[in-house]
């Protein structure tokens, strides 16, 4: 198995207070110790739109990396978002919130992006990034991958536990695999059915 494959296994589903606490400080900075020294983390725009765009698109932090402005565009009052994913090589097209599209839209004229990709960073950047947050605020388990799990959950409890939603936006072959992501079991599943009977 290889590296990726089990920081996948080990990082959890963040929530919201933990979410909104780890992009607040990215984007303010903090300091913190290191070897018994002082370090400085300063307030840094990319990681926080990259971990902000896995978050509400569900896309992989490989895939956020590769946006370019163009990759968005507008399809008469929507605005939809073109990718090829890069682990699947599936082309996928959807929708964009306009509230999503309008911080990219900013961050690109505020960093002059042009038609380059809108976050010069590599996965491994962001992720060292990351876990200087994480170990700052006392956060265990937590990537990358963490925010895509974050997505998957929360649209899994905003629209009455739909797995197969769930499913279909993050592209996964089986329920199964997205059981396993969202960390339903099946033992919960089976309880769940066993409480649902309605004989009349």
């Amino acid at each position: 198995m290889d590296k990726e494959a089990i920081l996948r296994m080990k990082t959890r589903v963040i929530n919201i207070e933990e979410y909104t606490k780890i992009l607040t400080t990215i984007s303010n900075g903090f300091v913190y110790r290191i070897n018994g020294t002082d370090k400085k983390f300063r307030p840094n725009s990319k990681v926080k739109l990259a971990l902000m765009l896995e978050s509400n698109l569900g896309i992989r932090i490989g895939d956020v990396l590769s946006l370019t402005k163009k990759s968005f565009r507008s399809n008469g009052n929507n605005i939809v978002l073109d990718i090829i994913e890069e682990k699947t090589g599936k082309n996928r097209t959807f929708s964009v919130p306009k509230e999503i599209y309008l911080v990219v839209k900013e961050y690109a004229l505020d960093n002059g992006t042009g038609d380059d990709k809108l976050i010069e960073l590599t996965e491994r950047a962001v992720q060292k990034q990351l876990k200087i947050v994480c170990d700052h605020l006392g956060l265990e388990n937590v990537s990358t991958h963490s925010f895509r799990k974050f997505y998957a959950n929360e649209i899994f409890n905003s629209n009455g536990q739909n797995i197969e939603l769930v499913r279909t936006l993050l592209q996964h072959s089986t329920i199964a695999v997205t059981q396993k992501y969202i960390g339903v079991s099946s033992a919960e599943i089976e309880e769940a059915i066993s409480k649902h009977i309605h004989i009349v």
